[in-house]
């Protein structure tokens, strides 16, 4: 399970200014949103932490020159094109070696 995610996560984490916005997003989002819930802060301190957690993830991806996951989730299902794996990664999201892809 960890193998097939990190094959998954490095392609699409190259980029180091991406790889920094996930290093202080991530446990922004999925630890200071749950912790200031928790310690009974102002809604607003919950908020913050998930959206501006949020916000450098896909600030990251956008460096990276890709979707982020829960992007390429949405466009999967609605069959929209996405771009997985960004144009340095080596690996491509489709069988014809094409960055973006469509469902179907």
């Amino acid at each position: 399970m960890i193998k097939a995610f990190l094959k998954n996560y490095l392609p699409r984490h190259r980029n180091r200014v991406n790889q920094l916005l996930h290093m202080v997003g991530v446990p922004l989002t999925f630890v200071g949103t749950p912790w200031a819930i928790i310690a009974g802060k102002e809604w607003y301190w919950a908020a913050a932490c998930f959206v501006c957690g949020y916000g450098l993830q896909f600030a990251g991806h956008a460096v990276e020159g890709n979707d982020a996951g829960e992007v390429v989730f949405l466009k999967k299902k609605l069959g929209m094109p996405y771009t997985e794996y960004g144009p340095h990664s080596g690996s491509s999201s489709s069988v014809n070696q094409h960055d973006d892809t469509t469902s179907g």
